[in-house]
């Protein structure tokens, strides 16, 4: 894999599109490595291939153009592979699996975007190797490919030549880094300003999925106390309190948050009061408030959780996540109310 350019010969991007593909998916990259083409004269080039070199419906109904077919790449130095909208897709077409495959076999390295890592893995190119893809499936690739280690909370992971990131936006962080290992940081932070973004971006991805991710159950002694919980998350949840609640022993439902939930009590509690947390901060509460209310206790308490569970701090969420307005500030001289 190239870890750096030499001499005026450019780098060959193949970003690979098919109908349903998620739009930005593909548009992502091809904005970063463009971008990163005018600062490095000529870096980079990128073109989009399809199954047949025809022209493919997106995810969002917008028809993009292919430059060629994809049996006419060659020399690609990355080739870039996107998700598609519905997760089924790479399970029920083979042809394109086996594409990926293909084209994979003749790249220097690749780059998953979002569930395109579901077709990376079914061919082949993530056995043995750590992987990420969107929070809400990344239970489910660890499920279908156990040969592959899942990091659920990554942006994104390189493991050797080949790349794996989160959801949608996730393929600008992927790409972002394959400019900075091409062309140095300094490059990588003059296309993070043109597209005004962050170079590195604070965090992992559990900062934008829901915090309760938990399979929901109609067991019989778990569903009444989940409902509690969920209900007052800064009630009495000691373990013993849930289970007089529930008439049986600590270590008895123990095992029943275990087998059902995977998961302790414990920590089934602190997830939905740091859920609670998050969701108090959002509307504009205090980072003491939230942690009062929501059970947590102190703001020191609340800090941990955030830096264990989210790597980030609960101002620091508050502030990129509560609202998108942008500060207006009054010309200088002007009158004010």
């Amino acid at each position: 894999m190239p870890e750096q350019l030499d001499g005026p010969r450019p780098h060959h991007i193949y970003v690979l599109a098919f109908d349903g593909v998620r739009l930005l998916d593909v548009a992502a990259p091809l904005e970063v490595f463009a971008t990163a083409a005018r600062y490095t004269g000529g870096g980079y080039t990128v073109r989009v291939c399809s199954p047949d070199g025809q022209d493919v419906r997106t995810s969002t109904g917008l028809r993009i153009a292919a430059d060629l077919p994809a049996a006419d790449v060659g020399g690609a130095d990355t080739l870039v592979v996107p998700g598609h909208a519905e997760l089924v897709t790479f399970a029920e077409r083979p042809d394109l699996v086996e594409l990926v495959a293909q084209l994979a076999s003749g790249a220097g390295r690749v780059a998953a975007v979002c569930t395109g890592a579901f077709a990376l893995a079914a061919a082949g190119l993530l056995r043995g190797r750590r992987a990420t893809t969107h929070w809400e499936h990344a239970a489910k690739l660890a499920r279908l490919h156990p040969e592959t280690t899942v990091t659920a909370d990554a942006i994104y992971v390189q493991d050797g030549p080949v790349l794996t990131s989160a959801g949608v936006t996730a393929g600008i962080d992927v790409c972002l880094a394959l400019v900075e290992q091409d062309h140095g940081p300094d490059t990588a932070r003059r296309v993070a300003r043109d597209l005004v973004v962050f170079l590195q971006r604070p965090g992992g991805q559990s900062q934008f999925s829901a915090a309760s991710r938990t399979p929901a159950t109609s067991h019989p002694v778990l569903r009444p106390l989940l409902d509690a919980i969920a209900a007052d998350p800064a009630a009495d949840h000691r373990l013993a309190t849930l289970a007089g609640r529930a008439a049986v022993s600590p270590r008895h439902l123990t095992r029943l948050f275990t087998r059902q939930l995977g998961t302790t009590p414990a920590a089934y509690v602190e997830s939905l009061r740091l859920e609670s947390a998050r969701m108090l901060l959002e509307r504009g509460a205090s980072v003491t408030d939230a942690a009062e209310r929501s059970g947590l206790g102190s703001d020191e308490t609340l800090r941990r959780a955030f830096a264990r569970h989210l790597g980030t701090t609960p101002s620091a969420y508050a502030a990129r996540f509560r609202t998108t307005r942008v500060e207006m500030h009054p010309p200088p001289g002007a009158a004010t109310a």
